[in-house]
Protein backbone atom coordinates (compact mmCIF):
# COMPACT_ATOMS: atom_id res chain seq x y z
CA UNK A 1 0.00 0.00 0.00
CA UNK A 2 1.11 3.83 -0.98
CA UNK A 3 -0.06 6.93 -1.42
CA UNK A 4 -1.20 7.63 -5.42
CA UNK A 5 -2.53 11.04 -6.96
CA UNK A 6 -5.18 10.29 -10.29
CA UNK A 7 -6.06 12.83 -12.26
CA UNK A 8 -9.76 12.48 -13.09
CA UNK A 9 -10.55 13.77 -16.57
CA UNK A 10 -14.08 14.01 -18.62
CA UNK A 11 -13.76 13.02 -22.21
CA UNK A 12 -15.04 16.06 -23.98
CA UNK A 13 -17.12 17.12 -21.26
CA UNK A 14 -19.11 19.82 -22.54
CA UNK A 15 -19.98 17.88 -26.09
CA UNK A 16 -21.00 14.76 -24.15
CA UNK A 17 -23.01 16.14 -22.16
CA UNK A 18 -25.32 17.32 -25.57
CA UNK A 19 -25.28 13.98 -26.66
CA UNK A 20 -26.56 12.50 -23.79
CA UNK A 21 -29.17 15.48 -24.20
CA UNK A 22 -29.43 14.51 -27.97
CA UNK A 23 -28.51 10.83 -28.46
CA UNK A 24 -29.12 11.36 -31.96
CA UNK A 25 -26.10 13.28 -31.99
CA UNK A 26 -23.67 10.53 -31.05
CA UNK A 27 -21.47 9.62 -33.85
CA UNK A 28 -21.22 13.46 -35.46
CA UNK A 29 -19.11 15.63 -35.24
CA UNK A 30 -20.79 18.61 -31.95
CA UNK A 31 -18.96 21.93 -31.54
CA UNK A 32 -19.42 23.65 -28.24
CA UNK A 33 -18.93 27.24 -27.98
CA UNK A 34 -20.39 31.23 -27.68
CA UNK A 35 -24.27 31.31 -28.84
CA UNK A 36 -23.71 28.28 -31.25
CA UNK A 37 -23.95 30.44 -34.38
CA UNK A 38 -20.21 29.56 -35.96
CA UNK A 39 -20.63 32.60 -38.09
CA UNK A 40 -20.58 35.20 -35.10
CA UNK A 41 -17.11 36.90 -35.34
CA UNK A 42 -14.25 36.19 -32.15
CA UNK A 43 -16.01 33.56 -30.65
CA UNK A 44 -14.01 30.44 -29.72
CA UNK A 45 -14.20 26.43 -29.49
CA UNK A 46 -15.40 25.64 -26.00
CA UNK A 47 -15.23 22.09 -26.43
CA UNK A 48 -15.51 19.64 -29.33
CA UNK A 49 -16.12 15.65 -29.88
CA UNK A 50 -14.08 13.56 -30.90
CA UNK A 51 -15.23 13.23 -34.46
CA UNK A 52 -14.63 17.16 -34.92
CA UNK A 53 -10.98 16.70 -32.98
CA UNK A 54 -9.93 14.52 -36.23
CA UNK A 55 -10.80 17.26 -38.34
CA UNK A 56 -8.35 19.50 -35.88
CA UNK A 57 -10.87 21.30 -34.08
CA UNK A 58 -10.10 21.67 -30.79
CA UNK A 59 -11.35 23.73 -27.38
CA UNK A 60 -9.82 27.08 -28.58
CA UNK A 61 -10.55 27.08 -31.86
CA UNK A 62 -12.27 30.14 -33.95
CA UNK A 63 -15.95 29.40 -34.68
CA UNK A 64 -15.15 30.37 -37.98
CA UNK A 65 -12.15 28.18 -38.73
CA UNK A 66 -14.17 25.47 -37.15
CA UNK A 67 -17.38 26.09 -39.57
CA UNK A 68 -14.30 25.76 -42.40
CA UNK A 69 -12.95 22.59 -41.66
CA UNK A 70 -16.07 21.54 -40.75
CA UNK A 71 -19.37 23.25 -42.06
CA UNK A 72 -21.83 19.88 -41.31
CA UNK A 73 -21.06 19.98 -37.86
CA UNK A 74 -23.77 20.56 -35.31
CA UNK A 75 -22.75 23.57 -33.80
CA UNK A 76 -24.34 24.32 -30.15
CA UNK A 77 -24.16 27.21 -27.54
CA UNK A 78 -22.41 26.19 -24.04
CA UNK A 79 -25.35 25.74 -21.67
CA UNK A 80 -23.31 25.85 -18.33
CA UNK A 81 -26.21 25.02 -16.03
CA UNK A 82 -26.31 21.90 -17.70
CA UNK A 83 -22.95 21.23 -17.51
CA UNK A 84 -22.37 22.39 -14.11
CA UNK A 85 -24.95 20.01 -13.05
CA UNK A 86 -23.73 16.99 -14.89
CA UNK A 87 -20.06 17.77 -13.06
CA UNK A 88 -21.81 18.19 -9.68
CA UNK A 89 -23.05 14.21 -10.34
CA UNK A 90 -19.73 13.09 -11.17
CA UNK A 91 -18.20 15.00 -8.00
CA UNK A 92 -20.88 13.16 -6.22
CA UNK A 93 -20.05 9.52 -7.61
CA UNK A 94 -15.78 10.40 -7.01
CA UNK A 95 -16.94 10.97 -3.13
CA UNK A 96 -18.39 7.37 -3.04
CA UNK A 97 -14.42 5.96 -3.07
CA UNK A 98 -12.08 6.04 -0.50
CA UNK A 99 -10.25 9.06 -2.01
CA UNK A 100 -9.53 12.59 -1.01
CA UNK A 101 -11.97 14.83 -3.91
CA UNK A 102 -10.30 18.13 -4.95
CA UNK A 103 -12.31 19.64 -7.76
CA UNK A 104 -9.89 21.43 -10.51
CA UNK A 105 -13.02 22.29 -12.31
CA UNK A 106 -15.86 21.50 -14.23
CA UNK A 107 -14.17 18.26 -16.11
CA UNK A 108 -11.49 17.63 -13.90
CA UNK A 109 -10.25 16.72 -10.48
CA UNK A 110 -7.82 15.66 -8.58
CA UNK A 111 -8.19 12.10 -5.99
CA UNK A 112 -5.79 11.18 -3.32
CA UNK A 113 -5.13 7.64 -3.18
CA UNK A 114 -3.95 5.15 -0.81
CA UNK A 115 -3.77 1.49 -2.57
CA UNK A 116 -1.96 -1.24 -3.96
CA UNK A 117 -3.33 -1.22 -7.55
CA UNK A 118 -4.26 2.50 -8.84
CA UNK A 119 -5.26 0.81 -12.02
CA UNK A 120 -8.06 -1.12 -10.60
CA UNK A 121 -9.26 1.70 -8.67
CA UNK A 122 -9.09 3.94 -11.54
CA UNK A 123 -11.49 1.43 -13.71
CA UNK A 124 -13.72 1.18 -11.00
CA UNK A 125 -14.31 4.72 -10.92
CA UNK A 126 -14.46 4.42 -14.72
CA UNK A 127 -17.59 2.20 -14.51
CA UNK A 128 -19.14 3.64 -11.54
CA UNK A 129 -18.90 7.32 -13.41
CA UNK A 130 -20.35 6.09 -16.66
CA UNK A 131 -22.85 3.81 -14.69
CA UNK A 132 -23.90 6.73 -13.02
CA UNK A 133 -23.48 9.83 -15.41
CA UNK A 134 -23.23 8.10 -18.85
CA UNK A 135 -20.01 9.93 -19.29
CA UNK A 136 -16.84 8.57 -19.76
CA UNK A 137 -13.29 9.59 -18.25
CA UNK A 138 -10.03 9.21 -18.63
CA UNK A 139 -7.70 8.61 -15.73
CA UNK A 140 -3.74 9.98 -15.10
CA UNK A 141 -1.98 7.96 -11.94
CA UNK A 142 1.60 9.74 -10.73
CA UNK A 143 3.55 10.12 -7.96
CA UNK A 144 2.16 13.90 -8.15
CA UNK A 145 -0.19 16.12 -9.65
CA UNK A 146 2.04 16.77 -12.76
CA UNK A 147 2.62 13.34 -13.29
CA UNK A 148 -1.15 12.01 -13.05
CA UNK A 149 -2.29 15.50 -15.23
CA UNK A 150 0.44 14.45 -17.91
CA UNK A 151 -0.79 10.55 -17.62
CA UNK A 152 -4.58 11.22 -18.03
CA UNK A 153 -3.90 12.47 -21.58
CA UNK A 154 -1.96 9.34 -22.36
CA UNK A 155 -5.35 7.34 -23.32
CA UNK A 156 -7.98 9.46 -24.31
CA UNK A 157 -10.99 8.83 -24.50
CA UNK A 158 -12.22 6.57 -21.51
CA UNK A 159 -8.19 4.98 -20.62
CA UNK A 160 -5.70 4.59 -17.67
CA UNK A 161 -2.45 5.17 -17.75
CA UNK A 162 0.17 4.86 -15.07
CA UNK A 163 3.36 7.67 -15.14
CA UNK A 164 5.65 8.14 -12.30
CA UNK A 165 9.05 9.68 -11.33
CA UNK A 166 10.85 5.87 -12.19
CA UNK A 167 9.42 6.11 -15.82
CA UNK A 168 9.74 10.05 -16.34
CA UNK A 169 12.88 10.09 -18.32
CA UNK A 170 11.86 7.13 -20.15
CA UNK A 171 8.11 8.64 -20.94
CA UNK A 172 8.85 12.38 -21.53
CA UNK A 173 12.80 13.01 -21.90
CA UNK A 174 12.37 12.74 -25.97
CA UNK A 175 9.37 15.44 -25.92
CA UNK A 176 8.98 19.30 -26.40
CA UNK A 177 9.40 21.23 -23.41
CA UNK A 178 5.17 21.81 -24.50
CA UNK A 179 4.54 18.91 -23.33
CA UNK A 180 4.71 19.61 -19.77
CA UNK A 181 1.84 21.06 -17.73
CA UNK A 182 2.33 24.53 -17.41
CA UNK A 183 4.52 25.33 -20.38
CA UNK A 184 2.45 26.85 -23.41
CA UNK A 185 3.89 27.79 -27.01
CA UNK A 186 4.93 30.92 -25.84
CA UNK A 187 7.46 29.77 -23.17
CA UNK A 188 8.27 26.97 -25.66
CA UNK A 189 9.42 29.32 -28.29
CA UNK A 190 11.82 31.55 -26.15
CA UNK A 191 13.19 28.43 -24.54
CA UNK A 192 13.92 27.00 -28.35
CA UNK A 193 15.88 30.20 -28.60
CA UNK A 194 18.05 29.49 -25.88
CA UNK A 195 18.25 25.62 -27.16
CA UNK A 196 16.03 23.85 -24.93
CA UNK A 197 14.16 21.66 -27.24
CA UNK A 198 13.16 18.93 -25.13
CA UNK A 199 12.33 17.88 -21.53
CA UNK A 200 15.58 16.23 -20.76
CA UNK A 201 17.52 18.99 -22.03
CA UNK A 202 15.54 21.68 -20.07
CA UNK A 203 15.73 19.50 -16.88
CA UNK A 204 19.25 19.73 -17.28
CA UNK A 205 19.43 23.50 -17.35
CA UNK A 206 21.24 25.72 -15.39
CA UNK A 207 19.09 27.01 -13.09
CA UNK A 208 20.53 30.30 -12.47
CA UNK A 209 20.31 30.65 -16.54
CA UNK A 210 16.50 29.85 -16.90
CA UNK A 211 16.30 32.65 -13.83
CA UNK A 212 18.16 35.21 -15.82
CA UNK A 213 15.67 34.49 -18.89
CA UNK A 214 12.45 33.85 -17.17
CA UNK A 215 12.84 35.60 -13.75
CA UNK A 216 14.39 33.91 -10.34
CA UNK A 217 10.98 32.02 -9.54
CA UNK A 218 9.49 30.73 -12.92
CA UNK A 219 13.00 30.46 -14.57
CA UNK A 220 13.61 27.46 -11.69
CA UNK A 221 10.39 26.41 -11.53
CA UNK A 222 10.48 25.75 -15.50
CA UNK A 223 13.59 23.11 -14.70
CA UNK A 224 11.36 21.71 -11.58
CA UNK A 225 8.46 20.47 -13.99
CA UNK A 226 10.90 19.14 -16.42
CA UNK A 227 12.12 16.93 -13.59
CA UNK A 228 8.66 15.57 -13.16
CA UNK A 229 8.10 16.92 -9.99
CA UNK A 230 4.97 18.70 -8.48
CA UNK A 231 3.00 19.10 -5.69
CA UNK A 232 2.14 15.63 -4.29
CA UNK A 233 -1.19 16.99 -1.41
CA UNK A 234 -4.71 16.58 -2.37
CA UNK A 235 -7.04 18.44 -0.21
CA UNK A 236 -11.00 18.87 -0.13
CA UNK A 237 -10.07 22.33 0.81
CA UNK A 238 -12.32 24.70 -1.64
CA UNK A 239 -9.97 27.13 -3.47
CA UNK A 240 -10.00 30.61 -2.95
CA UNK A 241 -9.18 32.81 -5.68
CA UNK A 242 -7.25 35.77 -5.25
CA UNK A 243 -8.74 37.79 -7.86
CA UNK A 244 -11.87 37.78 -10.21
CA UNK A 245 -11.97 38.98 -13.81
CA UNK A 246 -14.39 39.74 -16.79
CA UNK A 247 -14.01 40.51 -20.20
CA UNK A 248 -15.54 41.29 -23.71
CA UNK A 249 -14.92 40.63 -27.44
CA UNK A 250 -16.10 42.50 -29.34
CA UNK A 251 -17.99 41.21 -32.71
CA UNK A 252 -17.26 44.78 -34.08
CA UNK A 253 -14.01 47.03 -33.24
CA UNK A 254 -14.76 50.10 -30.82
CA UNK A 255 -13.54 53.12 -31.98
CA UNK A 256 -15.61 55.76 -29.61
CA UNK A 257 -13.98 56.15 -26.76
CA UNK A 258 -16.66 57.01 -24.51
CA UNK A 259 -18.11 53.40 -25.59
CA UNK A 260 -15.36 52.10 -24.37
CA UNK A 261 -15.46 53.55 -21.10
CA UNK A 262 -19.20 52.87 -20.75
CA UNK A 263 -17.91 49.26 -21.09
CA UNK A 264 -15.46 49.99 -18.72
CA UNK A 265 -17.54 51.13 -15.72
CA UNK A 266 -19.86 47.76 -16.38
CA UNK A 267 -17.34 45.39 -16.14
CA UNK A 268 -16.28 47.29 -12.96
CA UNK A 269 -19.13 47.42 -11.43
CA UNK A 270 -19.97 43.89 -12.27
CA UNK A 271 -16.80 43.02 -10.45
CA UNK A 272 -17.98 44.93 -7.44
CA UNK A 273 -21.30 43.60 -7.02
CA UNK A 274 -19.20 40.25 -7.06
CA UNK A 275 -16.47 40.17 -3.87
CA UNK A 276 -18.67 38.38 -1.51
CA UNK A 277 -17.23 40.83 1.19
CA UNK A 278 -13.68 40.18 0.14
CA UNK A 279 -11.59 43.75 -0.28
CA UNK A 280 -10.36 45.22 -3.50
CA UNK A 281 -6.86 46.32 -3.51
CA UNK A 282 -5.84 46.11 -6.85
CA UNK A 283 -7.30 46.70 -10.17
CA UNK A 284 -6.36 45.91 -13.66
CA UNK A 285 -7.38 46.86 -17.13
CA UNK A 286 -6.64 44.52 -20.27
CA UNK A 287 -7.30 46.32 -24.02
CA UNK A 288 -6.37 44.29 -27.15
CA UNK A 289 -6.14 46.70 -29.67
CA UNK A 290 -6.98 45.66 -33.40
CA UNK A 291 -5.72 43.52 -35.37
CA UNK A 292 -3.94 41.51 -32.25
CA UNK A 293 -1.61 43.38 -29.80
CA UNK A 294 -2.94 43.07 -25.70
CA UNK A 295 -1.63 45.33 -23.27
CA UNK A 296 -2.42 45.49 -19.54
CA UNK A 297 -1.85 48.36 -17.01
CA UNK A 298 -2.99 47.88 -13.41
CA UNK A 299 -2.95 50.23 -10.48
CA UNK A 300 -2.83 49.40 -6.89
CA UNK A 301 -5.73 51.41 -4.60
CA UNK A 302 -4.43 53.52 -2.01
CA UNK A 303 -6.61 51.14 0.63
CA UNK A 304 -8.86 48.52 0.27
CA UNK A 305 -12.41 49.19 -0.42
CA UNK A 306 -15.46 47.28 -1.27
CA UNK A 307 -16.73 50.72 -2.17
CA UNK A 308 -18.52 50.21 -6.21
CA UNK A 309 -17.32 54.08 -7.26
CA UNK A 310 -14.14 53.44 -6.10
CA UNK A 311 -13.45 50.47 -8.10
CA UNK A 312 -15.23 52.13 -10.78
CA UNK A 313 -12.77 55.24 -10.69
CA UNK A 314 -10.37 53.57 -10.64
CA UNK A 315 -10.63 51.16 -14.13
CA UNK A 316 -12.14 54.02 -15.77
CA UNK A 317 -8.33 56.22 -14.41
CA UNK A 318 -6.04 53.21 -15.50
CA UNK A 319 -8.10 52.95 -18.96
CA UNK A 320 -7.20 56.84 -19.82
CA UNK A 321 -3.61 55.59 -19.55
CA UNK A 322 -4.32 53.96 -23.16
CA UNK A 323 -3.98 55.09 -26.75
CA UNK A 324 -7.74 56.17 -27.66
CA UNK A 325 -7.26 56.73 -30.78
CA UNK A 326 -6.88 52.92 -32.30
CA UNK A 327 -9.70 50.53 -32.45
CA UNK A 328 -10.51 48.24 -29.59
CA UNK A 329 -11.67 44.58 -30.18
CA UNK A 330 -11.45 43.52 -26.34
CA UNK A 331 -11.84 44.89 -23.23
CA UNK A 332 -11.39 43.37 -19.80
CA UNK A 333 -11.06 44.26 -16.06
CA UNK A 334 -9.66 42.10 -13.03
CA UNK A 335 -9.62 42.71 -9.55
CA UNK A 336 -7.48 41.48 -7.10
CA UNK A 337 -8.62 40.99 -3.27
CA UNK A 338 -7.01 41.11 0.07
Amino acid sequence: MRDWVLHVDLDAFMAAVEILRNPELRGRPVIVGGNGDPTTPRTVVATASYEAREHGVHSGTPMRTARKRLPDAVYLPTDLPAYEAASAAVMDVLRTFPVTVEVWGLDEAFLGATTHDPETLAQDIQRAVTAATGLTCSIGIGDNKHQAKLAAQFNKPAGVARLTTETWHATMGERPTTALWGIGPKTGRKLAGLGIHTVTQLAAADPAHLAGHFGPTNGPWLRYLALGKGETSVTTTPWVPRGHSHETTFTEDLTDPATMRDHITALARRLAGETEGRPVVRVTVKVRHAPFTTHTRQAKLPQPTLDAATIEQAALTIFDRFPQDRPVRLLGVSVEYA
